[in-house]
């Protein structure tokens, strides 16, 4: 394949990626994903095709295209198949259903089968923990897979004749009219209201609000105590009142929908049920800012949703409501693009999502300066959760008093929460702040479940004891997550899967991550494996008292959680695996050796020793 890749049509496609967004090297996102997209991958002959369009080093781009899931180097299947491996989708089944896919394919996990269709993969999360275990094909989703359906979807995709790379696959049937395995996403909104699907897209409202002052605007967000929604909880008014103090040429407005974590899919149902929302508090948000861009970073694995997406901002924009003097508003011109990611959990982080945006590795940024000051282009950019534009919205439509009535006095509004794992009633659940962990326990239908973890792998471990807990800032805090787990689940084999989620998870840029998330999951594995010791618990505490807490951003920093709070709360599950405090190694020398053992056929002298 790499020996006709100079030739016209290939050099063509790159061209064709490249002018179709201006050889803007800040859009270079765009430019990878558009030639992968019409080649497949992204060889070194592409590389150095896209970077000699752009005037740019190849290493540039090599160094960006290698840091996303997402972007291929090597050709792989016709049909690249990458499965959830998060704790919830394993508990449901995950394992099984990629042993059934990989007899059928023939293809193990990490390669490709002989014939070239098929490439097996993990993926962190996919954003369906409501719908276990679920899959991206091509970029198309398929949820609740169980191991019968491998032998029907296998066939369906063998029958798919079309040579072409274009995504997503689903939903449809091929030129051949043989029916594709269908994208099927539940809604999963459980419990709706009082206030983000209380029904209305509020356009009365955003007329109005355009026509009151900037600073008016961001007053009525202050009195509401409005926080991010997102997971931080930084004041959205104090954050809006400093991006726009910023004085700069530009100021741009950034819709953060790169929910990564495991267990959270409330931003998919945002996006799904009332787009317009989100997007009319973006635009509030561009009216007090004074911002004429806004730009939405969609997580890679909800590609499916960028069409819908597109096709409500086209609607907005039919109707006045984007584009040039909006509303009637003469001179307030703004309007939204929607920017795909590319696979990489680190992007939910406000600077890296920025990096990504402005097309290079998406590794955080060294604060201050803080986006406020210098963000997108290094201009002012307000940065905000997808959740938090639709609350914008409705307290502007209704009022900060209102939204202030529900919640707690530091925790005011409602919180949607995402909630999966050992529970009949998964799915998205709009509850006002300082519900207790109990209430949210018997609505879902899990009251004696072992241990839940709120905020998703960087949150906390709880177990029955705590239950009395409120969800609120105050007390426990979550960007969403809720993941439930029953009387069968192994809490420090969970607290494993999320310690090695972390170490997939780290972008490598500081030591204190790269390293110290390895050295946290070796030190989980030696427990694990009955040869783990006091002394083990001990390093691991001081451990992430010290070293983790200097990494660069919040990743390295929040990734000894699942290991500190389960300790805490669960000692009596590390102590049934320790032994005696006597040393012993963090690896078994014989284990080692085993595989040189079984090709000299003896004893090596260490080992005999």
């Amino acid at each position: 394949m790499a020996d006709d890749r100079n030739d016209e049509p290939y050099a063509s496609d790159v061209d064709k990626a490249v002018r179709m967004f201006g050889a803007d090297r800040t859009r270079l996102m765009d430019i990878v994903q558009e030639a992968h997209r019409r080649l497949g991958c992204l060889d070194e002959a592409a590389i150095l095709s896209i970077a000699e369009c752009l005037g740019v080093h190849a290493v540039e781009i090599k160094d960006m295209v290698s840091f996303y899931a997402f972007l291929n180097r090597e050709p792989k299947g016709r049909f690249h198949i990458r499965f959830s491996g998060t704790p919830v989708a394993l508990m449901k089944g995950a394992a099984e259903v990629v042993k059934a896919f990989a007899e059928v394919t023939g293809a193990e996990v990490g390669n490709t089968s002989a014939d070239g269709e098929f490439t097996l993969d993990w993926a962190a999360d996919l954003g369906m923990a409501d719908q276990e275990p679920s899959a991206l094909i091509n970029g198309g989703v398929v949820t609740e897979l169980t191991p019968a359906d491998a032998g029907p979807i296998i066939d369906a995709l063998r029958r798919n004749r079309d040579k072409g790379n274009s995504l997503p696959l689903f939903p449809g049937a091929d030129a051949d009219g043989a029916e594709l395995p269908q994208a099927r996403v539940a809604t999963n909104l459980v419990r709706s209201g009082p206030i983000l699907f209380r029904g209305g897209e509020c356009a009365a409202a955003l007329a109005t609000v355009l026509r009151l002052s900037p600073e008016e605007v961001i007053k009525e967000v202050t009195r509401s105590k409005l926080r991010g929604r997102g997971g931080a909880g930084f004041p959205t008014g104090l954050k809006w009142r400093l991006c726009r103090q910023s004085v700069a040429e530009k100021h741009y407005v950034v819709c953060n929908a790169d929910e990564g974590e495991p267990g959270t899919f409330k931003d998919r149902v945002l996006l799904t049920l009332a787009p317009h929302l989100v997007f009319d508090g973006m635009t509030i948000a561009a009216h007090a800012l004074g911002a004429t861009q806004g730009v939405i970073y969609l997580r890679g694995e909800y590609a499916y949703l960028h069409d819908p997406l597109s096709q409500a901002l086209k609607e907005l924009r039919d109707v006045g409501r984007l584009g040039e003097n909006i509303c009637g508003v003469r001179g307030f011109n703004f309007d939204i693009r929607i920017q795909l990611g590319a696979g990489a959990y680190i992007c939910g982080e406000e600077s890296a999502l920025i990096e990504s945006l402005e097309g290079k590795r998406g590794s955080p940024r060294d604060r201050p300066p803080f986006p406020t000051d210098r963000g997108y282009l290094g201009q002012p950019t307000a940065v905000d959760n997808v959740e938090t534009f639709a609350c914008v919205a409705r307290i502007m439509e209704h009022g900060a008093a209102f939204f202030a009535s529900f919640g707690t006095t530091e925790s005011t509004g409602v919180k949607l929460l995402s909630v999966s794992g050992d529970c009949p009633r998964p799915g998205v659940y709009e509850l006002p702040f300082g519900v207790t962990v109990n209430e949210l326990l018997d609505m879902v239908g899990a009251p004696e479940a072992k241990f839940v973890q709120v905020g998703g792998p960087s949150g906390q471990c709880i177990g029955p004891k705590d239950y009395g807990r409120r969800i609120a800032y105050e007390d426990l805090s979550t960007g969403g997550s809720i993941m439930v787990f029953g009387q069968n689940r192994d809490v420090v084999e969970t607290a494993l899967q999320f310690t090695r989620f972390f170490v997939e998870g780290s972008c490598g840029w500081c030591t204190p991550c790269r390293v110290g998330t390895t050295i946290l999951k070796q030190t989980l594995e030696k427990i694990l494996h009955g040869r783990g010791t006091l002394s083990d618990i001990a390093f691991m505490e001081g451990f992430a008292g010290t070293v983790m807490r200097s990494s660069r951003c919040g990743l390295g920093q929040t990734a000894p959680n699942p290991i500190l709070s389960t300790m805490r709360n669960f000692p009596e599950a590390y102590e049934a695996l320790l032994k005696s405090d006597e040393f012993l190694p963090r690896f078994s020398l014989s284990e080692t050796l085993r595989a040189a053992v079984e090709v000299q056929g003896r004893e090596s002298l260490a080992a005999e020793e």
